[in-house]
């Protein structure tokens, strides 16, 4: 395949560092790399070798690149990605932005790549069509990848999930936040007197808060999980709740998911279709269940176990799994995206 120039912005984020190594080490056909970060301090980012200088984003700059990461904050890929996207370029973007807009595909590969191809009907390579795809929020990714195939089968009509998140999910001021919560509570008995980027301390803690909290008393994360879970999984109508927890773990993300569908099954047919679900690794002995300090750091797939029928009702199970947010959850799946791209003549 002929190399594909490529920009990335938030390149000197922590999950812009993900993506870059992640392109070098699959051997992605990268052309010539353009990455891009505030413009508020210098940075540099390395790529097979070499030192690049990031710089500040703009249309123009932009618009050189046939394929756009975007790994930063939301209101960047506001300012920028339906713009190159109407321009022509390819963007796949990290940030929630654009997830629930009703043009925008949202997308997990090994769950929904196929639905990509309808978003590239009429437009052709030769014309240098360009789009906008959206990754979903990393605490979703593994209830969508482990229920994809348990739905397409029995049709899941509730779902409950209890989260339990890495404190890297807010990003490299939360770590070291933890790190130095730890080491001052080992030192004096006591945690640190200054507020840090969480709203309560986080070492040999957790709270039942992710994000802001709405009128109704639900934080941001539960409404992400709710929206984005249906429209990952084309779902509207399940019925989603959800109880989001920031846990002292420094990365992977688990989730305890209880499901009710709407036909019988055995649990011998779940774990056959848990076996066969792509992007995942299923754990039959409930002792051998997954933790995120086994594979929550650089793992490329999903990984579930625990899985028992519930006592609470007909066609009820319950299920736990973990995966790496940063690499499955964010970086990883922008990578796959692309990939899957590459490898259906549309880029």
């Amino acid at each position: 395949m002929e190399k594909i120039d490529i920009a990335v912005v938030g390149a000197s984020g922590m999950v812009g560092g993900e993506l870059l190594g992640l392109l070098e080490q699959r051997n992605f056909p990268v052309g010539q790399l353009f990455p891009f970060s505030s413009g508020k301090r210098d940075s540099f980012i390395k790529f097979k070798g070499k030192s690049i200088k990031c710089h500040a984003p703009s249309i123009e700059e932009l618009k050189k690149a046939r394929l756009v990461f975007f790994v930063s904050m939301d209101e960047v890929s506001a300012a920028f990605a339906r713009k190159l996207a109407e321009a022509g370029s390819i963007c796949i973007d990290d940030s929630s932005y654009y997830r629930l807009a009703e043009d925008v595909p949202l997308c997990i590969p090994e769950v929904n790549g196929a639905s990509l191809k309808n978003f590239f009907k009429g437009k052709n390579k030769g014309n240098k069509s360009g789009i906008l795809i959206a990754g979903p929020n990393c605490t979703i990714t593994g209830a969508a990848v482990s229920l994809a195939e348990i739905h397409r089968k029995y049709g899941i009509r509730e779902l409950r999930i209890s989260s339990y998140q890495a404190v890297c999910g807010a990003g490299r001021d939360a770590m070291l936040q933890m790190e130095k919560e730890v080491k001052h509570y080992a030192s004096t008995g006591e945690f640190p007197k200054e507020k840090g980027v969480f709203p309560r301390p986080i070492a040999f803690n957790l709270f039942p808060q992710v994000g802001g909290f709405d009128s109704e008393g639900f934080c941001s994360e539960e409404r992400k999980v709710s929206a984005e879970l249906k429209k990952i999984l084309n779902a509207p109508s399940m019925k989603v709740s959800s109880t989001t927890v920031r846990v002292p773990v420094l990365r992977g993300h688990s989730l305890a998911i209880w499901a009710a569908t709407e036909k019988t099954w055995t649990i011998a047919d779940l774990e056959c279709s848990l076996e066969k679900t792509p992007g995942l690794k299923f754990f039959r002995k409930p002792e051998e269940y997954p933790s995120p300090l086994e594979y929550g750091t650089r793992t490329d797939i999903v990984y579930a176990g625990r899985l028992r029928a519930a006592e609470t009702g007909k066609n009820e199970f319950q299920l736990w799994t973990v995966s790496d947010n940063l690499y499955k959850g964010a970086a990883l799946n922008s990578v796959q995206i692309a990939e899957y791209l590459a490898d259906n003549g549309l880029l």
